[in-house]
């Protein structure tokens, strides 16, 4: 029987803004539908966890960084690196157990904070050359390692455009899964919350 998938976002921030609750608690609920475990790494002592990130059954809240956890068998832990020589792939899934994520990856532009991961020696793997939100970039692997879809095959919407009304929209400058309905998978709430946002621009809510 394989060993269960987990999902590892090293939390890279002393908060965490609703952004983050919103895609973490999303990463959580689609780990634990697919049978996966998801946890946040480096969480710092005081960092209130929201209830309903906390409440759902797969999600680990882990003060520990994510060498600590793997200290003794970094081969199990494939580090999601946009800087990686070969892309993820369906056989990605055998050989690893563990895929690990440096937060925030939804920074734009990107400012590489999985380098102090890069740096301790875990084997790396892209997912493209275009930048992805968190909870899309953890869907993706999982659609690859899981259900075995070459990445190439996924269903993508490049820079997709959030239309709120007949006067106000704005780019959303990541790669998102195409749902069956032809829009962007999101969170549930996020397309409420950068409409409720709009007018302060993308990198303010990251």
């Amino acid at each position: 029987m394989a060993t269960p998938k987990t999902y590892i976002v090293e939390h890279l921030d002393d908060e965490l803004g609703t952004w983050s609750e919103l895609e973490y608690t999303c990463i959580a609920r689609e780990s634990h539908a697919a049978g996966a475990k998801f946890f946040l790494s480096s969480i710092p002592p005081e960092l209130q966890i929201p209830e309903q990130l906390s409440s759902i059954p797969s999600f680990t809240a882990e003060t520990r960084s994510v060498e600590e956890l793997f200290a003794n068998d970094k081969s199990r832990v494939c580090l999601l690196d946009p800087a990686a020589a070969s892309d993820l792939s369906p056989e990605d899934g055998d050989k690893f157990d563990v895929f690990l994520f440096g937060g925030i990856l939804g920074d734009h532009p990107p400012r590489d904070r999985t380098r102090e991961l890069r740096k301790k020696g875990f084997e790396g793997r892209r997912l493209g050359p275009i930048q992805m939100s968190t909870d899309t970039a953890v869907r993706v692997t999982r659609m690859v390692v899981q259900d075995k879809i070459p990445l190439d095959k996924i269903p993508y919407i490049d820079n997709p455009e959030l239309r709120f009304n007949e006067h106000e929209s704005t780019e959303m400058p990541f790669r998102y899964v195409k749902g069956e309905d032809g829009m962007p998978v999101m969170p549930e709430g996020m397309f409420e919350l950068i409409q409720k946002d709009a007018d302060r621009g993308i990198d303010d809510l990251l």
